[in-house]
């Protein structure tokens, strides 16, 4: 990594009276990300400035949006380098432009003529690659043809420098872009970088809370909670042990242990308890541990009742 060499953004030095000040080299990923903030910038403000035409004829600003895009960048390009030598994406973190043409080692803004050179290279050459192919339409078709050929060829020309510059930016640090190599611009910090002190307090109570809520959503569908619902019931309802006879069954249990309803094809699992067909059978097949809710018999073997329970009884509930 290498180190670079520059003046502080217009503060002066306190050591030896000169104005020369060593910075920290920008790192790569700083840089990177100024661009990816002064993207989502371009995009922030045309939705804010589209959203006003929402209420007008649709496509009213399709034939001229490339120069309604231009003059807005050409806005931002006003506030940002032209005035602040920096963007806005720089500008948040803490990195400014720096005349990398010139010999010595202090800070030297940029340029008029490379800020113009800049405005033309960005906004000019955005409008034009939306607007080159309207620019030839109107000539003869074979011309046409040649125009678009050569067009492209530029095209993927510049897109091949732009990849070689990236790769070099890699390896080397500087130049983030081809507009910047070639204008001979760098990005430095405006001021010292101080020691950012960070408090890890709330991170580790979130990430404690993120740990715990992804353990209970892998425990959750872990649990039978009809199960765990039916035994705590059976724990705190203790019912009266019946015989088991199929006499008892029928002079006791005139109700599903399940519905509580009067039982409906009645069936027994082996316990002093009957349960309507449906109910212990779904319960069954939702469940192949299924207990008894009264008295907690597993539900190993289901059968009909075979003494016959009249209607008549439900009254003598």
């Amino acid at each position: 990594m290498m180190i670079l060499v520059g003046e502080s953004c217009g503060e002066d030095m306190t050591s030896n009276g000169s104005n020369a000040e060593r910075v920290n080299p920008v790192l790569r990923i700083s840089q990177l990300d100024a661009l990816e903030l002064n993207k989502a910038l371009e995009q922030l403000v045309w939705s804010q400035f589209s959203s006003c035409f929402h209420g007008f004829k649709p496509g009213l600003l399709a034939h001229i949006e490339p120069e309604v895009k231009a003059f807005l960048w050409l806005f931002l390009w006003r506030f940002t380098i032209y005035s602040k030598n920096a963007t806005v994406g720089q500008t948040i973190l803490n990195i400014q432009y720096k005349n990398d043409l010139s010999q010595t080692q202090k800070y030297q803004p940029l340029s008029k003529h490379q800020k113009l050179w800049y405005l033309i290279c960005t906004v000019g050459g955005r409008w034009l690659e939306e607007r080159c192919y309207d620019l030839f339409s109107s000539r003869q078709l074979e011309s046409f043809f040649r125009t678009k050929y050569f067009i492209n060829f530029v095209a993927g020309l510049l897109k091949l420098c732009g990849l070689l510059n990236f790769l070099i930016f890699l390896q080397k640090g500087k130049f983030a872009t081809l507009t910047e190599r070639i204008l001979g611009i760098r990005s430095v910090f405006c001021r010292p970088q101080n020691v950012r002190q960070i408090g890890f307090d709330y991170m580790n109570r979130e990430l404690l809370w993120h740990g715990f809520a992804e353990f209970l959503i892998y425990l959750l569908p872990l649990i039978n909670m009809q199960k765990l619902k039916l035994k705590i019931s059976s724990w705190s309802l203790p019912m009266a042990v019946f015989s088991n006879s199929e006499n008892s069954l029928a002079a006791h249990c005139k109700e599903c242990a399940v519905c509580g309803e009067w039982p409906t094809m009645p069936h027994t699992i082996g316990c002093s308890h009957v349960f309507c067909y449906y109910c212990i059978k779904s319960n069954c097949l939702f469940d192949m541990y299924f207990t008894c809710p009264k008295c907690g018999t597993e539900a190993h073997n289901l059968q009909p009742l075979k003494y016959k329970i009249e209607m008549t009884e439900v009254h003598t509930l």
